[in-house]
């Protein structure tokens, strides 16, 4: 029996080679991460503030400049450790609803909201 006259199914190694690996899920936004995309592991907490041997999650590169661009490691470190808490932070909501409609690998760079930033310095 050739090639040809073989089905082919899903389930059957021999036509589709190793079983993929399910696809890691960011925990921020909820999308998967394909293995092409930009992502990094997330501190919990900020290792500065004691969190070296905290628990750590894998984030869209996006998701996590997100985080840090928004808020100090001091304000992560108080009260925005846990995943739950950054999704309900509104500032975050808003921006994992506008994520959630781009495609799973979508990536673009990330500015420091004006309140992380301070205000503009005159020229002299």
């Amino acid at each position: 029996m050739g090639r040809r006259d073989r089905l082919w199914r899903d389930d059957d190694p021999t036509t589709h080679g190793p079983a993929a690996k399910p696809p890691v899920i960011c925990p921020l936004c909820e999308r998967p991460i394909p293995p092409r995309a930009k992502s990094s592991l997330h501190h919990l907490v900020p290792k500065l503030k004691g969190g070296a041997r905290a628990g750590t999650v894998r984030l869209h590169q996006i998701c996590h400049s997100a985080i840090h661009a928004r808020f100090s490691e001091a304000e992560i470190a108080r009260r925005l450790a846990d995943v739950e808490s950054l999704r309900a932070e509104p500032e975050m909501s808003r921006f994992l609803a506008w994520v959630r409609t781009k495609p799973d690998d979508f990536h673009a760079a990330t500015r420091m909201s004006r309140e992380r930033r301070g205000p503009k310095r005159d020229p002299v």
